[in-house]
């Protein structure tokens, strides 16, 4: 149980998914009055929708298990070529995957429950007073003391309060929707052009098919679609499923950016992809979503310079840590270390540990390459070592 003592009545959130339903949740558990302007969602999301053991743990006091229905991962099949070499992980710490349209509507669920008031319009423009906070919205003028901004990577708050991101510190992820067909593995296919990873997350009753690309590496959505259909078609993983398209964009900042991240301000903060929080390496943002929801509630709760000790907190917990799987990436995709990694995940037991627990959420970058020079792979450690990481 949380228990905050709430400085600022009146909050407003930006956003109803995880991070904004998050941080509803808790403010209005301890008193708070929230209003939440969210006009679409609970909504299908076109992200992989895996969600770890370590952030469902964020949630079990909101969530009971019923509450969103997930297939649990048992494991992960690491392919290069089309799939011409694979290796299969079992992840002991099995992470689930979920609708987001339902792990979604379980978050604001609960947020309502608690006491939160969900209003339906789109918020046009923030401005901060001295006094206050002002949002204009599709359906009217409203005031708070304090917003919060949880509206995604092409954030409005984020344009008011601060600046929004330019193209270098944006992904397109796209694919597909397979629809009538499921497993419980998830499949990833290393690649090099562009540099990242195919991927295939099983749904309750559909697999989330797709690639992700940095916005300026020079690819087109449709480009990369046309990748992914012809991955699916060499893999034949989803059958004769009938393939619904999608395009969504994500953070995905450089080390530099998190080394000078502001995420709060004066009667503000941005959580979850509208302060950038998202792994850049794996395009993961559910567990930071999470976490910032929870961590801005906490600030609020504990007395004046909310917006300080929300903003201390992430350069502290966060911020290090993404800004390591930002330097990591620039070597992990090579096609040299990517031979290297598949050779060792099929003759090292030891390498397949290490990468269950970095696809679980287990394994965090500060360790990673300590751990790769235990296993004794000093081949794979070297390169990962290189790469600055």
């Amino acid at each position: 149980m949380y228990h905050v003592r709430l400085m600022t009545p009146d909050v407003a959130v930006v956003g109803a998914g995880p991070a904004g339903a998050r941080a509803a949740y808790v403010l209005a558990r301890a008193g708070a009055r929230v209003t939440l302007f969210d006009p679409s969602h609970p909504r299908e999301k076109p992200c992989g929708g895996g969600v770890t053991g370590r952030a469902l743990s964020l949630v079990a006091d909101a969530m009971a298990p019923g509450d969103c229905p997930a297939t649990v991962v048992r494991s992960a099949r690491f392919t290069s070529g089309a799939g011409a070499r694979s290796v299969s992980v079992p992840l002991a710490n099995a992470p689930v995957v979920a609708s987001r349209a339902a792990f979604d509507r379980a978050l604001l669920t609960a947020a309502e429950t608690a006491g939160a008031a969900l209003v339906p319009s789109r918020v046009t423009d923030v401005i901060i007073e001295s006094t206050g906070v002002r949002l204009d919205t599709t359906t009217g003028v409203c005031r708070a003391d304090f917003v919060i901004g949880a509206d995604g990577v092409n954030s409005i708050v984020r344009r008011c309060v601060h600046a929004p991101f330019g193209r270098h510190q944006i992904s397109i992820a796209t694919g597909f929707f397979a629809h009538g067909v499921t497993s419980d593995e998830i499949v990833i296919e290393l690649v090099s052009d562009p540099p990242g990873y195919i991927w295939s997350f099983p749904r309750p009753d559909h697999l989330a098919i797709g690639i992700c690309a940095q916005a300026d590496a020079g690819v087109t959505a449709a480009t990369l679609r046309a990748k992914t259909a012809r991955w699916i078609h060499a893999t034949g993983i989803a059958g004769q499923a009938p393939l619904v398209p999608y395009s969504w964009p994500i953070p995905s900042l450089e080390a530099r950016d998190f080394e000078r991240l502001e995420t709060a301000g004066p009667r503000w903060a941005l959580i979850g992809d509208a302060a950038g929080l998202c792994d850049p390496m794996t395009r993961e943002g559910i567990f930071l979503a999470l976490s910032s929801g929870q961590w801005v509630a906490d600030a609020l709760g504990n007395g004046a310079h909310a917006g300080r000790t929300y903003a201390s907190r992430v350069r502290a917990e966060a911020a290090p840590e993404l800004a390591r799987a930002a330097r990591l990436k620039a070597g992990f995709f090579r096609p040299a270390f990517t031979e290297l990694l598949m050779r060792a995940l099929q003759h090292s037991a030891a390498i397949r540990a290490v990468m269950a627990d970095l696809v679980s959420g287990e394994q965090r970058y500060a360790g990673l390459k300590w751990r790769l020079l235990r296993t004794l792979e000093l081949g794979l450690a070297w390169r990962a070592l290189i790469s600055r990481s």
